[in-house]
């Protein structure tokens, strides 16, 4: 008899989570202005709002926080992550910084100006923020298929050539700073990139004389999809798909509270010594010291003890079969969902669950905002309040994708609480054709919104 699937960690500390009433939670998203990134987390029950420093550490990275360095300058801890980095990654020169937008800060005001173009494929919040906040303008690349939840398509993160290469024919080098291939890429459901799709982005942004930068959040579950799905790596460890994607940048940021798994931290890293120097004057304007970034030694010694893990085989298993069996569960209830499959979330297809509601009531946010009141299950929107207004017109931008995001941390629920949330929604599902009117705003910030935004039943 083949022994069933087991986790490749035992749990030794708990937090406990509390239930809700229906009336208190109708009563806590008003409060909140129907935006759930304003709820108390004390009023949430299962949390999906997002993986980003919510993940449990291990036994070993706490360890190493009691041997962190606090030194303001060369502090033993800077150079474990330094080597850590260049082991695994391949980069010589690395910045720290608190958190993965400060790591985009960083890099990007060294290399973005007004009226620059950066393709790429389905730029998510912060980077298409620090893009358009420097007056230049996000141009996605990424595959038609990416944006039909309903085909099946082994790497829909992939970056269209065609897409791409008519984009660099049509501006001058000298507008382009960088392409950025996101991997995952979160914005299209936590879709992987094929390796062969960026080794021919390489090769195509060599032929035109253009940067590569990797945003890698969620490289190493790109990594495993590789080893899963592509035809060639099926006998290669991650860690040695890691090197060879990552061959094919020539720089990166990185939101280390993802796959490295801890609650606080990123960086960015490049293989030019000129642009390390450039880079160097704003990570001191803006995170610190170039040896700590805007982290505490105790968290680059997690972060670096984090990114081991994080590339092995055994927990991104683990990891990515929980996603799945949630995915499943969905499936099973008849719930559109985007398939196949993301890496660290299950993306509902919110214009297929709610057809009848108008887009311009934001049918994402509406889904998400009956979860929570079905069941004190805190999801995000992936959709048009995300995507912001124009710059230019200020109209709202309405996507190709509007998904309710079900983040799951890392190491944290048991797939009962994966019953848990599908049956939820399942509940929701059958009640759909009784939400028929969504939300407003009634305010919001300039840019980002999705964040503060207060929004009103219509």
């Amino acid at each position: 008899m083949e022994l069933p699937f087991a986790e490749s960690y035992k749990i030794k500390m708990v937090e406990p989570i509390r239930r809700s009433t229906r009336e208190q939670r109708e009563q806590w998203i008003k409060e909140a202005n129907y935006n759930l990134f304003k709820l108390r987390s004390e009023y949430v029950f299962i949390d999906l709002l997002t993986d980003s420093g919510t993940g449990a550490m291990s036994d070993r990275q706490w360890s190493e926080m009691m041997l962190g360095d606090e030194s303001y300058a060369g502090a033993s801890s800077y150079f474990k992550m330094k080597d850590t980095i260049r082991e695994i990654l391949g980069f010589e020169y690395f910045l720290p910084a608190h958190q993965g937008r400060a790591a985009e800060n960083v890099l990007f005001s060294a290399l973005v100006k007004a009226g620059d173009v950066v393709p790429g494929n389905s730029h998510f919040d912060t980077t298409k923020g620090h893009i358009e906040f420097r007056k230049a303008k996000a141009i996605d690349c990424t595959i038609d298929e990416a944006f039909d939840t309903k085909i099946y398509h082994p790497f829909k993160g992939n970056i269209d050539l065609n897409k791409l290469e008519e984009m660099l024919q049509k501006h001058p080098k000298e507008k382009i700073p960088f392409i950025v291939v996101t991997i995952t890429c979160n914005s299209s459901g936590g879709q992987p990139v094929s390796m062969e799709n960026l080794k021919s982005v390489k090769q195509m942004a060599e032929k035109y004389g253009i940067f590569v930068v990797f945003d890698s959040a969620r490289f190493a579950e790109n990594a495993y999809f590789i080893k899963t799905r592509e035809a060639g790596y099926e006998n290669k460890s991650i860690r040695e798909i890691v090197l060879e994607m990552f061959s094919y940048s020539d720089a990166m940021t990185m939101s280390s509270k993802k796959d490295a798994i801890v609650n606080m931290g990123g960086f960015s890293a490049m293989r030019s010594k000129e642009l390390f120097d450039k880079a160097s004057v704003f990570s001191i304007m803006f995170e610190g010291y170039i040896t700590y970034g805007g982290m505490s030694g105790r968290d680059m010694n997690a972060l670096a003890q984090g990114l081991r893990e994080g590339t092995e085989f055994d927990y991104l298993e683990t990891r990515i079969g929980q996603v799945a069996y949630l995915g499943q569960r969905l499936v099973d209830f008849g719930v559109p969902v985007q398939q196949p499959f993301g890496g660290h979330a299950i993306f509902v297809d919110a214009k297929r669950f709610l057809p009848q509601m108008p887009k311009e009531q934001f049918q994402a946010q509406s889904l998400a905002v009956e979860l929570y009141l079905e069941s004190g299950v805190r999801g995000v929107e992936i959709g048009a309040i995300l995507a912001d207004r124009d710059p230019e017109t200020r109209e709202n931008r309405f996507p190709a994708l509007e998904l309710l995001r079900l983040t799951i941390p890392r190491r944290v629920y048991t797939n009962n609480h994966m019953d848990y949330v599908a049956t939820a929604l399942a509940n929701v599902y059958e009640r759909r054709n009784t939400i028929s009117t969504g939300l407003k705003i009634v305010n919001e910030a300039p840019i980002m919104r999705h964040f503060t935004v207060d929004l009103e039943r219509v």
